[in-house]
């Protein structure tokens, strides 16, 4: 099996167990201060991860920040926020399952984008594997019928907002490490496709984007949300451990798009349904109904289309 598919399987379990995680703090904290919980106590871990990966990797000595990067790794951070927040109100009216399901077009949109911008494409067959998997998505998220398309909240869709920010968000990291490691494959000789560069990358782009990611949300809170951030430091123990997963989930993801191509990596990365169900069944012992059978059948199916 291919690292970039190990990685993005893990990324996805990963940041499925984050997620749950994550859901308990918001009895205590507000939605965004929840949100910023994963990037605050996320950066000492991401720069300890860069510093671990400086020490035992070969390549180190061959990364160089450019422009690229820097203008890539700053696109990425600033859509990500965003797409948290677009979601955060498609989600917020009455077709919270709609708007979760919306949200899920970012496969479909990355490979778009993937393609203006990095001018990377996907194969027809892959392309109707991203198609079938998100016919799975909108089964797997709750009886979403066509009309409700039309007579939805216009809330609902900020669910395609988000869809792009987080498509954008994709291409921008992995443009991100394009930009530091063809510098790297040309300058230093090193091997195309190797883990250990793709990982030292990965942690660097991952450890910048953080630290952006953690000063913007950081003002935003202090002037927009007074307290949230007292609050956020006051849960320190078991945001801690969220922080811990989001990191060594976000260097899953890092990792897989330093290595193959951002739109494959993230069609992949809709197992993480799967995971949720699964947590719902076994965790909060909530029954399986026959639509997500299907939905599962369908999301499977997509995914061994994409290789």
């Amino acid at each position: 099996m291919s690292p970039w598919i190990v990685l993005t399987i893990a990324g996805a379990f990963l940041q499925n167990l984050r997620s749950l995680l994550q859901r308990r703090l918001t009895g205590n904290l507000s939605v965004n201060g929840a949100a910023y919980v994963r990037f605050v106590f996320a950066l000492p871990f991401a720069w300890l991860f860069f510093g671990f990966m400086s020490d035992i990797s070969s390549a180190s000595s061959a990364l160089v920040p450019n422009q690229h990067f820097l203008f890539f790794v700053g696109a990425g951070a600033l859509a990500q926020i965003v797409a948290t927040s677009a979601l955060v109100a498609a989600v917020s009216g009455s077709h919270f399952a709609l708007g979760t399901a919306l949200s899920k077009t970012e496969a479909v949109q990355a490979a778009v984008l993937g393609l203006i911008i990095l001018g990377e494409g996907v194969s027809a067959q892959a392309l109707g594997g991203i198609g079938i998997s998100l016919l799975g998505v909108f089964l797997l998220s709750g009886n979403i019928r066509p009309k409700d398309l039309v007579r939805a909240d216009r809330r609902v869709w900020f669910g395609v907002l988000a869809a792009a920010f987080l498509a954008l968000c994709a291409i921008c990291y992995r443009g991100a490490s394009l930009a530091l490691l063809d510098p790297m494959i040309v300058q230093a000789g090193l091997t195309e496709g190797s883990v250990d560069q793709a990982l030292l990358v990965a942690s660097f782009t991952l450890a910048v984007a953080v630290t952006l990611q953690t000063v913007l949300m950081g003002c935003y809170l202090r002037f927009s949300e007074p307290g949230q951030l007292s609050q956020v430091l006051l849960h320190w123990r078991p945001a801690l451990l969220v922080g811990l997963i989001a990191m060594v989930a976000s260097a899953c993801w890092f990792t897989a798009m330093a290595l193959y191509n951002a739109a494959m990596v993230r069609a992949l990365g809709q197992i993480e349904l799967l995971f949720t169900l699964i947590t719902s069944v076994w965790l909060l012992n909530e029954r399986v109904s026959r639509r997500e059978v299907l939905g599962m059948a369908l999301l499977v199916l997509g995914i061994l289309m994409l290789f």
